[in-house]
């Protein structure tokens, strides 16, 4: 249904669950994300820079908190994120230098950036456990 005395043919309500987004939405959109993430972590990660420079004994029990079993998931993730937003920011800046300004080269980014970020998170795996 379009309004009265519009020529617009486009539907006025989009069931957005079903449109399919190019890869290079979902690069954006995880680059937010990702983005938003870092900085709510920013507070602990604060917290943790403090409680590493207050004392000897609160370093000792940040270490041994950060290397537990159960946290390891929560480092990794962290570690995670932090890749994937760097490197999409890489690709950003690259963009803004002119390169892979167009659609097949903002796909070939996006997915270099996805590809790239699967292995770093790989490697965060094995340098964590």
């Amino acid at each position: 249904m379009k309004p009265r005395g519009s020529k617009d043919a486009r539907p006025i309500n989009l069931d957005i669950s079903s449109i399919r987004l190019p890869i290079t939405a979902w690069a954006s959109i995880s680059h937010r994300v990702t983005g938003v993430a870092m900085f709510a972590v920013s507070v602990l990660l604060i917290w943790a820079l403090d409680a590493s420079l207050a004392s000897e004994q609160s370093f000792n029990q940040l270490v041994s908190v950060l290397t537990s079993t159960a946290i390891k998931p929560v480092v990794w993730l962290v570690l995670v994120v932090f890749s994937y937003h760097s490197l999409a920011g890489i690709r950003h800046l690259i963009m803004d230098m002119g390169v892979g300004e167009d659609f097949k080269g903002g796909v070939l980014g996006a997915r270099i950036v996805f590809v790239i970020s699967l292995l770093a998170a790989v490697l965060w795996g094995v340098a964590l456990w």
